[in-house]
């Protein structure tokens, strides 16, 4: 994958391109200090990832983010914590990695892309969980966001996408992202409407209005299917 680094201090962009180097497939095409020159490289040039900090002087990474017509898959680098739910709104945004990266929490960012672009995703490895990010009671799940419980109606649920250390739910009316993990929530799900059909995301199959080959269609979303969970959404449809 071509990758760019937009982030103004020297040293920042230094260590991810460390980082980068230990990931195989991943190349290094620019780096820039400033939005502006990143945004005219990309008139002119294709990548298929950038790693941008938030915090830059004049231009933002939100603004960089409002500026590009069609981005392509972005890993916020940061050092401030308070932004990932405004991060989340935009769908580009694939990870929010904050500063100081680790090696394994950057690993973890890049195999999301890897896999968010693969056909045939991989086995998802058992992940420990802790209660109290979401709380399901009869046909309401309870979610923690701002140190509030917010009520949503389970059946409204259309989809939930993993990203990063939060998952973003897709509901009717409103979208919501939640500090917590795919396996998590589908622990407070019913079996019986919700299936999860890759690793990176969960929906409720009442909601399907498109399958075609490895995806399925949900409102404007196009969401892959894993060849391992594709025979048990199709056991689940009413097939004629």
């Amino acid at each position: 994958m071509k990758c760019i680094i937009v982030d103004d201090e020297a040293a920042a962009r230094a260590i991810t391109k460390q980082l980068c180097k230990k990931i195989e497939k991943l190349t290094i095409s620019e780096e820039f200090d400033n939005a502006i020159d990143a945004i005219k490289y990309l008139n002119t040039n294709e990548v298929d990832l950038i790693f941008l900090d938030i915090h830059m002087p004049a231009f933002s990474g939100f603004d960089f983010i409002q500026t590009l017509k069609n981005p392509p898959q972005i890993i916020l680098t940061t050092s401030d914590r308070n932004f990932a739910l405004d991060a989340f709104e935009y769908d580009c945004v694939i990870d929010y990695l904050v500063k100081p990266i680790t090696p394994e929490r950057f690993a973890k960012a890049v195999d999301r892309i890897k896999d968010r672009n693969a056909t045939v995703a991989k086995p998802e490895e058992t992940t420990p969980s802790t209660s109290g990010d979401t709380k399901a009671v009869g046909n309401d799940l309870y979610v923690n966001i701002d140190r509030r419980l917010v009520k949503i109606n389970i059946p409204d649920i259309c989809l939930i996408e993993a990203k990063g250390d939060y998952i973003k739910i897709k509901a009717e009316d409103k979208n919501y992202v939640v500090h917590s993990t795919l396996k998590k929530i589908e622990e407070k799900l019913p079996s019986h409407l919700f299936l999860k059909v890759h690793r990176s995301y969960i929906i409720n199959t009442t909601k399907i209005v498109d399958i075609e080959d490895n995806s399925v269609l949900i409102k404007q979303d196009v969401i892959p299917v894993s060849r391992a969970n594709r025979k048990e959404l199709m056991q689940r449809l009413n097939l004629l």
